[in-house]
């Protein structure tokens, strides 16, 4: 297999710090704004959105869930042997709020297709956006775009992006890996 270092730690955290940035030029005080990081990657992302956006608005407490997509994917029947479900943890309503999706990677759409229709167990949101560390262009099944994005890449169906991250006990960063030629 071959490396190749898309991000790394320095440029992760100022990728958040600009995303956070946006996000606030677009929801100001967070008021009536939500996090939802999917299940399972999502939630590492989210975490730092959350903790990022609490430094800079000065400890103003941001609301931030943990979504459980299993059994609303499209492939779960697929898979060999039993599927284990994550645990969902959203302790609010988000009934007429805007809602920002966080995801680590988009690659074809299908993880949030699955993630729109589980959110709806917890309300109809005002309004639904989609934040994602990495985008893989010219990858999708679905007509699903995000609106915040830390990273494009142009890769093969082949290749594979892999994000981990510190609080994993790992490193941050963002890697592409390739099958030898």
């Amino acid at each position: 297999m071959q490396k190749k270092t898309l991000l790394d730690g320095q440029k992760i955290q100022i990728t958040i710090k600009r995303l956070c940035h946006q996000l606030i030029e677009n929801h100001d005080d967070f008021a009536n704004t939500v996090l939802i990081g999917i299940q399972p990657r999502g939630i590492f992302l989210a975490d730092r959105i959350q903790q990022e956006l609490q430094i800079i608005l000065k400890s103003k407490k941001i609301l931030k869930g943990n979504l459980d997509i299993t059994f609303f994917r499209d492939d779960f029947r697929r898979k060999d042997g039993l599927v284990t479900a994550n645990s969902n943890s959203i302790d609010f309503i988000i009934e007429g709020k805007k809602v920002i999706l966080i995801d680590d990677v988009l690659w074809t759409g299908r993880t949030i297709r699955a993630a729109l229709d589980a959110l709806l167990a917890y309300g109809r949101p005002e309004k639904v956006e989609l934040l994602v560390l990495i985008d893989r262009r010219f990858s999708r099944h679905l007509p699903i775009e995000p609106d915040y994005i830390g990273h494009q890449v142009d890769s093969l169906n082949s290749q594979q992006v892999k994000v981990t991250w510190a609080s994993e006990g790992a490193e941050d960063k963002v890697i592409l890996l390739s099958e030898k030629q």
